[in-house]
């Protein structure tokens, strides 16, 4: 909202902005004379490059408000008083469309601002005469907001840039929710899917911290959706449903939704009998999922051969996620990964039915910091006998091998998923960078770690000069022969 409050002469707008104009065509012509002198072949050729003391004298334009022919006064609901900026019109339209159409008839405008965009107005302000600004955590939202409101676009993608970039950092409060929920508002889909993504590579930290509490109906049952969702167990994921839903009290059919989304087969039937007697939420809602209970309870006591003669598994519901407890898969630290191949091997459960708890399957893993694809291998020259193409080592990639040591008749009707995933340090913790996924017919992911540089010992995939992995190995049971029921 805007108001025109007043008119300055014509002569001192005109002063101001030709002495605005002036200092741009400086800024103008330093920039270009620095493009000049790097295109120059002449060895003598010298940038000579003044750019932040201009910059400097922008900011003291912005401050002192010399040659000013334009007023913005900021004001709150809140508030009677207003935060006044005496500033320069070509300055403000260069940046903006909003403040051009504003400040094309009037030279004293009044805008209204909620308290949390006021505080930031004068940043927001500075970020039009210099072109740069520094915020916090807490200020990205408001920021973003200003910058969408008055079409700043340079501004808009960094701040959502800087939020997709920062979605790891530290803060007692969480801000990831909150950052997911205002690009809905907004409409910003790239900004959705990264926060999406990071919640869920990194559900166990965001269980337990405050932001938890905040998640929307639509954006819990958006996890509770996907297969790709990190954390212990599926009864790890129930537990902080069960607190979600005790501290929201949502309407029934929501609460039923939610309730039906866990996967009940994933929970072992010890477990699933506990919960039916202690959990309060699962006592209250019990009729909306007895019949998924029952079905889990099935899927226990008998052999999944048999089961899959009668049920359709290749739904969702006994689809494993991404399960950090020992017996889907195993942590393995790399240290120097960059030095020569390393190999281990592990054991996982065969299936997630109880019918299959004892029996286990033995993984091989190869890990290759240098492998090269057949296109980079050395091959003989014609044109020098027996020469042979040099290879550099930086034409390697890394390259990690998943395969069973033996095959078994028990592994009919299971096919395995195999997840990589790669740890990282971020503000001190370390947290999910990159989740890679390959099916049985694959030993192998073919883009693996394919941007990372290894040999730098300060690169950002390594936490204290060593590769954080944790493999997960997925068993998927398939229906093989139909029974009509």
């Amino acid at each position: 909202m805007t108001r025109l409050t007043g008119t300055r002469p014509v002569a001192a707008r005109r002063w101001g902005c030709a002495a605005a104009a002036f200092l741009l065509l400086l800024l103008l012509l330093t920039v270009q004379a620095a493009h000049k002198a790097d295109l120059s072949s002449d060895a003598t050729a010298a940038t000579i490059n003044h750019s932040p003391t201009l910059l400097q004298r922008l900011q003291e334009l912005l401050q002192n408000g010399n040659g000013s022919d334009a007023v913005l006064r900021v004001r709150t609901a809140a508030s009677d008083e207003a935060k006044v900026f005496h500033t320069h019109q070509l300055l403000l339209s260069l940046q903006s469309e909003v403040f051009e159409s504003l400040l094309r008839n009037q030279s004293v405008i009044t805008l209204y601002e909620p308290p949390e965009t006021a505080a930031l107005f004068e940043k927001f302000i500075r970020y039009l005469y210099c072109g740069g600004v520094s915020i916090l955590l807490h200020q990205a939202i408001p920021m973003h907001q200003l910058a969408s409101k008055y079409r700043v676009w340079g501004l808009q993608r960094g701040v959502a840039d800087y939020m997709k970039t920062h979605l790891a950092s530290e803060l007692s409060q969480g801000h990831v929710v909150g950052w997911y929920h205002y690009a809905v508002r907004i409409g910003d889909t790239a900004l959705q899917e990264s926060c999406l993504q990071f919640l869920a590579w990194n559900l166990s930290a965001v269980l337990g911290s405050a932001e938890w509490g905040s998640v929307s109906v639509e954006l819990l049952l958006l996890l509770l959706e996907r297969s790709d969702l990190v954390l212990h167990s599926e009864l790890e994921l129930y537990t902080a449903v069960e607190g979600w839903l005790s501290h929201r009290q949502p309407e029934g059919p929501v609460a039923e939704r939610v309730l039906r989304a866990i996967r009940y087969p994933m929970i072992a039937p010890s477990q699933l009998f506990r919960l039916q007697v202690q959990s309060p939420v699962l006592s209250r809602h019990y009729s909306a999922v007895q019949d998924l209970l029952f079905q889990a309870f099935q899927f226990h006591a008998a052999s999944p051969l048999h089961f899959a003669k009668y049920f359709d598994v290749n739904c969702s519901m006994f689809l494993p996620r991404n399960y950090l407890a020992p017996s889907w898969g195993s942590q393995w630290v790399i240290n120097n990964p960059a030095r020569d191949d390393r190999s281990t091997s592990f054991q996982t459960q065969l299936g997630p039915s109880s019918h299959d708890a004892g029996k286990r399957v033995t993984w091989n893993v190869l890990f290759s910091p240098r492998w090269l694809p057949v296109s980079l291998r050395p091959v003989y020259s014609d044109s020098v006998s027996g020469a042979i193409q040099p290879v550099r080592i930086e034409d390697g990639r890394p390259r990690l091998v998943i395969t069973p040591a033996t095959s078994s008749p028990d592994f009919a009707g299971v096919s395995f998923q195999k997840t990589v995933l790669v740890g990282v340090r971020q503000q001190g913790r370390v947290l999910v960078k990159h989740a890679y996924s390959f099916h049985q017919s694959s030993d192998e992911v073919t883009d693996f770690l394919v941007h990372a540089d290894l040999q730098k010992r300060a690169s950002e995939y390594l936490i204290d000069n060593s590769l954080h992995l944790h493999i997960i190995i997925k068993p998927v049971y398939h229906s093989l022969i139909k029974v009509k029921k």
